[in-house]
């Protein structure tokens, strides 16, 4: 028998678009299936002015597909330099959802990050002000600390200290790897939330490491012990209003991915509908995948819920998914969730 689920369309709260070629070649993975996404800044050059925003966002709107339906929602490059007044303008406009923090060195094209978050305060206290969120990669840059360790260590020596000196200031941390992290949302009274991605839920750092280097299972923050994927399943399943879908979907083209040095990053956009409805289904929530894709992310955010509605059917063969996109940058390896995948958008 046929099986289907029928939900909202959902958004993807953190997505990451590029731009020029490679722009082109993705904007119709993501406008495909989503109605919105929050728009990461950290192109070269950074979209650090509501003026970059803007025209970005023009780009977008241009390499559409033609007749599909589809809002980013733009972000700000948070500097030590960024104007109060630019930003407050952009929120006013509407332009701009959110500002992202990236601690300089912590991913792709985060060189331009903040380094001493004193030099920040003037453009963060006007964001609590005026009720603009903050978006943050959360972990430190410091040599010293281990990779695995460093969003823990995030939250205890930036994060915690932040938000008890600004209570007031809305706060996304963005891709939660770790039970830290989920423990620490949990236990915040109010301003806090996360989103999760896709392949955190699935991979753990086994997935990068056991049988030789898998260059496409690497990202950053890179994916943890396997006690830490399951409390992030916990967390996406449970229906709990504070966690919600941010895919950080990020391509690279693969001769990128696959050399000494390479990037960081997982393309999900094309696939995450039915990656996430095997996980839902394993964990025998499937009646809360709309509140995690659809839901809890447009009231944090405090947007509407799309009214538009997507199906979800569960195929008797399995669907299937190239292992590569062609764009005019380059190829692009999709994520591979190494299960078989049924579940397919109607």
């Amino acid at each position: 028998m046929t099986q289907t689920l029928t939900l909202r369309r959902p958004d993807d709260w953190h997505l990451h678009l590029r731009d020029g070629a490679m722009l082109e070649g993705v904007i119709g993975d993501t406008s495909r299936t989503f109605a919105r996404a929050i728009i990461m800044p950290n192109l070269v050059p950074p979209v650090v002015t509501t003026a970059d925003a803007e025209a970005y966002r023009s780009r977008i709107m241009a390499a559409l597909p033609e007749g599909h339906r589809f809002q980013p929602l733009m972000t700000l490059y948070l500097t030590e330099h960024t104007a109060p007044d630019d930003v407050a303008r952009g929120k006013e406009s509407g332009l701009i959802t959110a500002v992202k923090l990236y601690p300089a060195g912590a991913t792709t094209n985060s060189h331009g990050g903040v380094r001493d978050m004193n030099k920040a305060m003037p453009v963060l206290e006007r964001m609590a002000e005026i009720g603009l969120p903050l978006c943050v990669h959360g972990e430190v840059t410091d040599p010293a600390v281990d990779i695995f360790d460093r969003e823990a260590v995030f939250i205890e020596t930036v994060l915690d200290p932040l938000r008890k000196r600004l209570p007031e200031l809305k706060v996304t941390m963005e891709h939660v790897t770790t039970k830290d992290g989920i423990d620490y949302i949990r236990s915040a009274g109010k301003n806090l939330a996360g989103s999760i991605t896709t392949h955190h839920l699935i991979i753990n750092r086994n997935a990068i490491l056991v049988g030789g280097i898998k260059p496409h299972y690497y990202c950053l923050p890179v994916a943890k012990r396997e006690h830490h994927r399951l409390a992030l399943r916990a967390a996406a399943t449970s229906g709990d209003a504070r966690f919600f879908l941010g895919t950080d979907s990020a391509p690279h083209v693969d001769p990128l991915k696959e050399c000494a040095c390479g990037c960081a990053g997982i393309y999900t956009s094309i696939n995450t509908m039915s990656c996430l409805a095997h996980v839902f289904e394993e964990e025998g929530a499937l009646d809360r995948l709309e509140a995690f894709t659809s839901l809890n992310g447009p009231a944090w955010y405090g947007l509407p819920a799309n009214e538009e509605r997507m199906t979800l059917v569960k195929r008797a063969e399995q669907v299937s998914f190239p292992a590569k996109i062609e764009t005019g940058a380059g190829p692009v390896t999709v994520f591979d969730p190494m299960f078989p995948l049924y579940w397919d958008v109607a």
